[in-house]
């Protein structure tokens, strides 16, 4: 997985790169703003697609005596600073849009301008998707956090389509640094989402609620089983953390059994969870902790 992640990266590096030039080539025909701050968020497409291909192989790297829990959670420093990117970006773009705001000048060749941006618009629509649903897939944050800047170009690449096409029906010039203001609030937008979500995963914040209800239902139906074959209604699963590192998570729970069960058929349980919670949530690791029937807490997770 981790080499079909790097595959995808080195790919959104030649698609930034044929996206930038489009769009560059449409602002350089028409000298609007609208169409400036369509280029500018594109460049940090391109950059942070650089980085992410440097995060990924550095996060791919295995765990080492100095990092026992593996290089995973850099791609969370890459989504971070990504997010700074985008932030600084929108700023740049602000200050253009104000630019031209002051000394608006007339759009020149607007049509050849559209032409471009609607090319370099489906291309980077294309690959969004492409990249969201290969990274969910694989649980990349890096290529998720990539593939979802891109998705937000594209609605900032519409809106300065409509923009542009409106300045041109319209022959009003002020729209064009208006529409450039708008886009770069909306970037502005993506920048912070990205930022927070990323500060998340390096603070192990906890998996949504969906996540947890997944984990709930594959361990009961496990301890259901359980117990009915011990006929002992004294199974808990209490105290379960999870976190996120890259790809891969880490999860451990206390798992209260009755007194008098024996060690291997405690262990045969705790083997049949983890194989349950590895083929629900794909790369993961888990540690169990085993305690006998008068440490059940009777709140936990799962009670039976």
């Amino acid at each position: 997985m981790a080499a079909r992640a790097e595959s995808f990266a080195w790919w959104s590096i030649a698609v930034g790169l044929a996206v930038l030039a489009l769009k560059l080539a449409a602002w350089g025909v028409t000298g609007g703003a609208a169409l400036f701050s369509d280029a500018a968020e594109t460049t940090v497409n391109v950059a942070t697609a650089v980085m992410t291909v440097a995060t990924l192989l550095w996060a791919a790297r295995p765990a080492d005596a100095g990092h026992n829990y593996g290089h995973g959670k850099a791609e969370f420093f890459a989504a971070v600073i990504e997010g700074v990117l985008i932030v600084v970006a929108a700023l740049l773009i602000l200050q253009h849009a104000w630019e031209v705001w002051r000394h608006a000048m007339p759009l020149k060749r607007p049509g050849v301008g559209l032409l471009l941006t609607a090319v370099a618009t489906g291309l980077n629509a294309v690959w969004a998707r492409l990249l969201i649903q290969n990274g969910t897939r694989i649980r990349s944050p890096a290529l998720v956090a990539d593939g979802r800047h891109i998705l937000s170009d594209v609605v900032t690449s519409a809106g300065v389509f409509a923009g542009v096409a409106l300045v041109v029906a319209t022959g009003l010039r002020w729209l064009d640094p208006l529409v450039g203001a708008l886009a770069a609030a909306m970037v502005l937008a993506s920048g912070f989402h990205l930022i927070r979500a990323s500060v998340g995963g390096l603070l192990d914040a906890a998996p949504s609620e969906e996540v947890r209800l997944r984990i709930r239902a594959a361990l009961a139906a496990i301890l259901e089983e359980e117990a009915g074959i011990a006929q002992s209604d004294v199974f808990e699963v209490h105290d379960l953390r999870v976190r996120q590192a890259g790809r891969t998570a880490f999860m451990e729970f206390h798992l209260v059994v009755p007194g008098g069960m024996s060690v291997s058929q405690a262990h045969r349980i705790c083997d049949r969870m983890e194989a349950a919670l590895k083929a629900e949530m794909g790369d993961l690791r888990v540690t169990i902790h085993v305690e006998p029937e008068e440490k059940a807490k009777h709140a936990g997770v799962v009670v039976l």
